[in-house]
């Protein structure tokens, strides 16, 4: 049986990007979301989750991205930068890990702050993952199985997308490397997790066109949708002039979104007999 989790990340960002994947649930595809707990948005996202309890909401690890910390950044001196920010990307991220610059010890407080804000909101929680897929690097790996048991999580995303899957995406090989990277990442974390009780998704898509999605580019994943659990990362949003002014990472957040409202795809969806669930239903996949 083939299952899919449709997850919409960095759910509290912007108002414009909560106000996308709620448009994305309601009327199409979106399944599952992210909530960055540090972020901008936070509190208008967790309004709108508090009116949709049928959306998953997973807790977006956040250590990257040019966020504020949930703690005074001068409690987590290591993790941020002289305006007291996150640093903008994972690179800068894994240099200081890497470099025994960043303290674990500061990780940990900050992490746990962050989840604990997002349960002090009372929403139910179905997964854990991260901004820029900082939970699955080695050296934070542990860490994060840490939190998810502390904190009683029972399921993660691996973003492993397979090697070989370009899925009609034409990227050039700085980003094909970037992902197999990653995946190589994930491969580790998924051994790692093997008899601890926490679920993952079987398979993964969207990392390679990250941002990128458009209609005929997730037509591709539904059509090609192997057996098992998989999940499908966007990031949907709406004004997405506005929101390219504020972040330069090229995404493209209405294309992601459309692809997920578009009536092919949910047509697809219902030929192929795929189910959608969220992480909640991972437990019972």
């Amino acid at each position: 049986m083939k299952k899919l989790i449709v997850n919409a990340d960095d759910f509290g960002l912007a108002e414009s990007i909560n106000a996308g994947i709620i448009k994305g649930f309601k009327e199409g595809l979106i399944t599952s979301t992210s909530l960055m707990c540090s972020a901008p948005a936070f509190a208008d996202a967790v309004k709108l989750a508090e009116d949709c309890p049928k959306l998953g909401v997973g807790i977006h690890l956040t250590l990257v991205g040019s966020v504020a910390p949930v703690l005074p950044p001068e409690e987590v001196p290591s993790l941020v930068d002289g305006q007291g920010l996150f640093p903008d990307n994972y690179v800068s991220l894994a240099k200081n890990l890497y470099t025994g610059k960043l303290k674990i010890s500061e990780v940990r407080r900050e992490l746990s702050a962050q989840i604990e804000r997002g349960l002090a909101t009372g929403l139910h929680f179905t997964h854990l993952d991260s901004h820029q897929h900082i939970h699955v690097l080695p050296g934070l790996q542990d860490l994060t199985l840490e939190l998810a048991h502390n904190y009683g999580f029972k399921a993660v995303r691996i973003p492993g997308e397979a090697y070989t899957w370009k899925g009609g995406f034409n990227c050039g090989l700085v980003r094909i490397l970037g992902k197999c990277g990653l995946s190589f990442c994930s491969d580790l974390f998924r051994f790692k997790i093997k008899g601890t009780g926490i679920a993952a998704p079987d398979h993964f898509f969207g990392m390679v066109a990250g941002g990128h999605l458009n209609q005929q580019l997730v037509s591709c994943i539904l059509m090609n949708l192997p057996e098992g659990v998989s999940e499908i990362m966007t990031h949907p949003g709406l004004e997405a002039d506005a929101l390219s002014r504020r972040f330069t990472w090229g995404y493209h957040w209405e294309d992601e979104l459309q692809a997920f409202l578009a009536v092919e795809n949910r047509t697809l969806v219902e030929k192929n007999d795929i189910q959608l669930i969220n992480f909640g239903g991972l437990l019972n996949a």
